[in-house]
């Protein structure tokens, strides 16, 4: 017989690059759950997508270890081929919003142990024009922090980095787009100021923000619209809204939808699960459901 093989993909730089230094116990639970393992430190932004896409095929299960962005771009990868096989994932970035909605341990040694003895959750996965995202689409207000802000200072001081580059950017942060956002045969025109497209219990390591009865396999995205403040009042109704994760202002939308048709006048930068996903006049978002098998901890 045999015996099964697993590649497993790791960013060297994420979080603190605590990876380097938990490979041995890593590497040592997959080969005791019967693997051979083969091992890819990423090189360059996009390698683990390409690698995943043309490489995976050889394997019985492909694992990764990294931040939000590393899951993105393996789940990106496996998306674009066929078949897709089941994916490990191993949380080691500043945030790790998708492992706390799937209860994935923030231990490497027990993530690893989940990743080749656990069971396979069918997940739903979006689609972004000729993209796709695992847990988050965004635009507006600091949805880029995470993208420009340099990696040694996510490492050294993690979610304080976005919160600085935030600040930083106060003085000219309110500034609108004016979009037409369809979704069902619902349509919304408005100014906003931020807008987010979610599968996840969390987002920016703040959790319940995305809103309530959140499941990740129900082919449904959580949406919240933020529209431009007319007035001080306004402004802080909106920050005492998302402050205690209560919606009680007409500023902010909230629905479900599987799918959304976005278009604005002007091009609108986005973020891609915390990694810039281009600027876009149109974007048609789609849910795919249960397109992706990550795997999880077996019920107790």
């Amino acid at each position: 017989m045999g015996t099964k093989k697993l590649l497993f993909v790791f960013n060297p730089f994420s979080g603190k690059g605590q990876v380097k230094g938990k490979l041995f116990p890593i590497v040592d639970c997959f080969v005791k759950a019967g693997y051979e393992v083969t091992i890819y430190p990423t090189q360059c932004r996009q390698d683990a997508m390409e690698l995943v896409e043309k490489q995976a095929g050889r394997y019985a299960l492909v694992v990764c270890c990294g931040g939000d962005g590393t899951l993105d771009e393996v789940v990106t990868g496996m998306m674009r081929r066929e078949p897709r096989l089941p994916i490990g994932y191993i949380p080691a970035g500043s945030t790790n919003d998708f492992a706390v909605s799937l209860g994935i341990p923030k231990q490497m040694a027990r993530a690893a142990q989940i990743a080749v003895d656990g069971k396979a959750f069918a997940c739903d996965i979006g689609s972004f024009n000729e993209d796709y995202f695992v847990y988050i689409a965004a635009f507006g207000l600091f949805t880029d922090v995470s993208y420009a802000t340099r990696q040694d200072l996510k490492n050294r001081l993690g979610h304080v980095a976005y919160l600085l580059e935030g600040i930083k950017r106060l003085p000219g942060i309110l500034q609108s787009q004016r979009m037409r956002i369809q979704y069902g045969d619902q349509v919304i025109e408005d100014e906003f100021i931020y807008g987010m497209v979610t599968n996840s219990i969390s987002a920016g390591g703040f959790k319940n923000i995305t809103g309530k009865n959140v499941k990740l396999d129900d082919g449904l995205f959580e949406v919240t619209l933020i529209r431009m403040p007319k007035n001080p009042l306004e402004l802080n109704a909106i920050i005492g809204s998302l402050t205690n994760l209560i919606d009680d202002t007409d500023c902010i939308y909230t629905f479900k939808a599987s799918q959304l048709y976005i278009q604005s006048l002007e091009k609108v930068a986005w973020t891609l699960d915390g990694e810039y996903g281009g600027r876009h006049c149109e974007v048609a978002i789609q849910n795919q459901k249960q397109a992706i098998q990550i795997m999880v901890r077996n019920a107790q």
